[in-house]
């Protein structure tokens, strides 16, 4: 039996190649140098794209594969996938959600931590011989006891809401509306009420244009000279021009961002601020949960072309 053409984006861990390429004929995308030769080559050939959430599939992939049927993604976001050219088509697409919540969840709660606390500046404290020769750390500011607001309460932000409450936070949220799940949580509609009422900030959106910068100057200015802005979403739910502009001046406290416009190449601004946390989009970053999200990208491969029910659907 002929097995079902796969075009590749992005490389995964060698523990998903080796079962993708034994199901799939896989035609490696990112190895291409030319790579609109290379569509234009196999293309017609291609039923199904195995993507990541940061690459995607744009309009002029979908169009140039004429015989696609799915895009599985490799990650809970899907807003780097033309979803409009795949509803004109009936291309099916999925993504992994629920197998990588808790580790997204606890990467939030530990940079809130880190930061806080000053973890990271208090290593190289003593690792340089400060303490010896300058004594006590400078004293950082608490948790626990303190303001959190959860901007988005899907999956992620209740996982991080159900962490929060361990550290005794009066915590609020904001969303299309109330969650009958959120029990001890403040709904407060206006994201700018949120921040102006939280001392800790988490975005926790799915991306989507309605979305796009929704954490922009006037949410940041509500945050404030003592606020922290955590985000574990998607860049795009941020205005990093007005953040960068805000941590500059002092009138946002700090920030904790795990995603970056543009990145890994991300604005050399952050390089230079002493108040964020930078981490390099590891959210998810743990051996469990990758093996988790490598098999669902490849059962919902290879649902589709049995024709069962897809696993984790979008469209």
């Amino acid at each position: 039996m002929t097995k079902p053409s796969i075009l590749q984006i992005g490389p995964y861990p060698q523990w998903d190649e080796e079962p993708l390429n034994g199901a799939f004929a896989v035609h490696r995308y990112f190895e291409a140098e030319d790579k609109a030769g290379f569509l234009a080559k196999v293309g017609s050939e291609i039923r199904g794209i195995a993507t990541r959430g940061e690459l995607g599939a744009n309009r002029a992939m979908i169009e140039a594969c004429p015989n696609l049927e799915i895009i599985s993604v490799y990650g809970v976001g899907f807003d780097a996938v033309d979803l409009a050219a795949c509803r004109e088509r009936g291309i099916r697409v999925t993504n992994t959600p629920d197998v990588l919540t808790n580790d997204v969840a606890d990467l939030g709660v530990a940079m809130m931590l880190c930061h806080s606390r000053g973890m990271i500046g208090a290593e190289t404290w003593v690792k340089d011989g400060s303490w010896a020769a300058k004594g006590l750390y400078p004293l950082k500011r608490r948790v626990w006891g303190r303001r959190a607001g959860v901007l988005g309460l899907g999956r992620i932000g209740f996982e991080v809401a159900k962490r929060l409450k361990g550290f005794d936070m009066e915590i609020a949220y904001s969303d299309v509306g109330p969650k009958s799940f959120a029990e001890g949580m403040e709904f407060i509609a206006d994201p700018v009420k949120l921040a102006e009422r939280s001392d800790f900030l988490f975005v926790t959106l799915a991306a989507s244009a309605d979305t796009r910068h929704i954490v922009g100057r006037e949410v940041i200015a509500a945050l404030g000279s003592e606020g922290m802005l955590i985000n574990i979403s998607r860049a795009s739910n941020i205005d990093e021009e007005a953040l960068l502009d805000a941590l500059e001046s002092g009138s946002l406290g700090s920030a904790a961002l795990d995603v970056f416009e543009g990145e890994p190449k991300l604005n050399p601004r952050f390089l230079k601020l002493d108040n964020v946390l930078v981490q390099p989009h590891h959210a998810s970053g743990t051996i469990e949960t990758r093996k988790a999200m490598g098999q669902l990208v490849r059962d919902n491969l290879t649902a589709h072309f049995a024709g069962n029910p897809l696993p984790t659907p979008v469209l």
